[in-house]
């Protein structure tokens, strides 16, 4: 019989299995995150990934001691720790046998804009001209800078058309800081206007059901991709009991996209007055602004807005939570990104039910996206009419297009919606890149499939593309000249789904893999690709999964005679 009592075998109640916990490291935690013992809101599971950050930043790696820390600090196991900690590509987990990472890392943008724009010469350049002891240099997914492709990312500076020589010049300095970032102050924002739609709110000048009707009438949709009305979603969430929170979603990391952060960088404050009246309509108990970690300027520009909004009385103080996600495309999905505000790995749940049902912490949550909301404060101010007077071939309202790819002026461009991409190019883009001949384009990022030259005349809106197998989404347009490799801008966007998916269900999991894979090879089998893609639309969980085979189904239905004549596929 074995002594269950002995000092050897016995154990305190609370302390952790595994490896002896260091003194040092606890009290090294508590000086970087504050003394849990006084502030138990220090060990919620919802300050993990902030605690996280906390602890990458100072030390440019997670080292398992401080891991065993962590979990004693938070009164959590050591496996919710590693298992959160190992699923976000921006924090690097150490074991206790390895040596941690050079102290400077050098992230090179691998997305298909910034591919166009000779991302990989760059990246390989810079791989075996870098000292591997001081500086290492990885392939990151799109930075949301699509438009000064290619991108690279120093620490946490961005270096924008970025040549080899200029990113080893930045290395140089030693200043990797975020770039500055110049924004409309509360003050100006205020004095042309701002806010008053907030305040009227507040003050029962405006009810809820006239501020669902005005949007009605003007017909904004949520510009995050999916486009569902803006009004129904408030209705949805107001009619659940309380409490509710209301969640905004600043993660756009689709390939090509990079409206919410030209919006963010130039207008914060009208961004937080749309999003602060959506939390009003829904009665919230909180607002919740979950932003890319990619945007770390735009951490300060709305980390010193908010101090504005609460040094002015205009919030009380703490109402507004900023969250950085922590490189994971997968949490710009709804449910993804609740998990993800909760402490956890961003991994979709099962629906129902939905996020408007229970969301946030258990509770009714509204998710709206940065776009949709900063156009809420502009249209009560110009009238729901001016906005749906706006469009054309039939359409209504304002898009704003992120247009990177072959074309002689990339940018955010505000357009009618309904615009046909041959129009947009003429009229907003300068016309194509000199040397360039339009050939397809991708018309809503890497999910939204990719349409040839001869459907340049498609109105593009919510609705119009279904029937030529796209859609839309966040209307981020890559445009594609006769210099594109096909095959290449394939493999780029299933590599980038592969990398992304969250493994949670197989035929994503499974799927992107063994298409990417198949693209590889030297001749595409077509009807096992085709195979493949109807497995992944039909059974995947989320919409990564389902819309993952979009590049390539919208290749073989589209452009089987330049994949012919590049021999990729059989003729036929």
């Amino acid at each position: 019989m074995h002594d269950t009592t002995s000092p050897q075998r016995a154990r305190r109640r609370g302390q952790s299995r595994g490896r002896e916990l260091a003194p040092l490291a606890l009290s090294g935690l508590r000086a970087l995150l504050g003394d849990e013992r006084a502030d138990p809101a220090l060990r919620r599971r919802d300050r993990l990934i902030e605690h996280l950050h906390v602890l990458q930043d100072a030390h440019g790696h997670l080292a398992m001691a401080e891991l065993r820390a962590l979990a004693s600090y938070m009164a959590l196991p050591m496996a919710a720790i590693y298992e959160t900690a190992t699923f976000y590509a921006h924090f690097d987990v150490v074991h206790d046998d390895q040596a941690p990472p050079p102290a400077l890392t050098v992230r090179v943008c691998d997305s298909l804009s910034c591919r166009l724009a000779g991302a990989e010469a760059l990246h390989e350049r810079l791989a075996s001209g870098a000292d591997p002891e001081a500086v290492r240099v990885l392939r990151a997914p799109c930075m949301g800078r699509c438009d000064s492709a290619p991108v690279a990312q120093v620490g946490h500076l961005h270096v924008r058309y970025a040549t080899a020589e200029g990113v080893e010049a930045v290395v140089d300095t030693g200043h990797f800081h975020p770039e500055a970032i110049l924004w409309q102050r509360l003050a100006d924002y205020r004095a042309a206007g701002g806010y008053r739609l907030l305040a009227a709110c507040q003050a029962g000048e405006v009810d809820f059901a006239a501020l669902c009707e005005a949007f009605e009438h003007a017909g904004l949709r949520g510009l995050g991709g999916a486009g569902f009305p803006i009004f129904r979603k408030w209705q949805a969430v107001r009619a659940e009991p309380g409490p509710r929170y209301a969640v905004i979603n600043a993660d756009e990391g689709e390939p090509g996209t990079f409206k919410d952060r030209h919006y963010l960088e130039h207008e914060p404050h009208r961004f937080l007055e749309g999003a602060l009246v959506g939390a009003w309509a829904v009665e919230a108990e909180a607002l919740y602004i979950y932003l890319r970690d990619e945007y770390p300027g735009l951490h300060r520009v709305l980390t010193e807005a908010i101090a504005e909004l609460e040094a002015g009385g205009l919030v009380p103080p703490g109402y507004i939570v900023l969250r950085r996600g922590a490189g994971a495309y997968i949490c710009g999905e709804e449910s993804a990104l609740i998990e993800s505000l909760e402490g956890k790995p961003g991994k979709p749940r099962h629906r129902p039910p939905f996020v408007a049902q229970r969301g946030l912490f258990g509770r009714p949550t509204l998710v709206n996206n940065v776009e949709t909301v900063y156009w809420v404060p502009r249209i009560w101010e110009q009238g729901a009419d001016w906005f749906a007077a706006q469009g054309r071939h039939g359409r209504h309202g304002l898009r704003s297009f992120s247009v990177s790819g072959r074309v002689a002026r990339p940018g955010v461009h505000l357009a009618p919606a309904g615009i046909t991409l041959a129009e947009l190019i003429e009229e907003y883009c300068g016309g194509m890149a000199e040397g360039h001949r339009l050939v397809g384009y991708l018309p809503g990022g890497a999910s939204g499939g990719i349409l040839p030259a001869s459907k340049a005349d498609i109105p593009l809106d919510f609705d119009t593309l279904q029937e030529h197998g796209c859609f839309i989404g966040s209307a981020a347009i890559i445009v594609l000249s006769d210099q594109d490799d096909l095959k290449a801008v394939a493999t780029n966007l299933l590599g980038f789904f592969a990398d992304e998916s969250c493994g949670q269900c197989t035929p994503c999991r499974v799927g992107t893999e063994k298409m990417l894979t198949l693209l590889e090879r030297d001749e595409w089998d077509v009807e096992q690709l085709e195979r493949l893609a109807r497995v992944m639309a039909d059974a995947s969980i989320c919409g990564l999964g389902q819309a993952a085979p979009n590049p390539v189904t919208s290749l073989l239905r589209d452009f089987r005679g330049e994949l012919e004549a590049r021999h990729l596929i059989a003729k036929g």
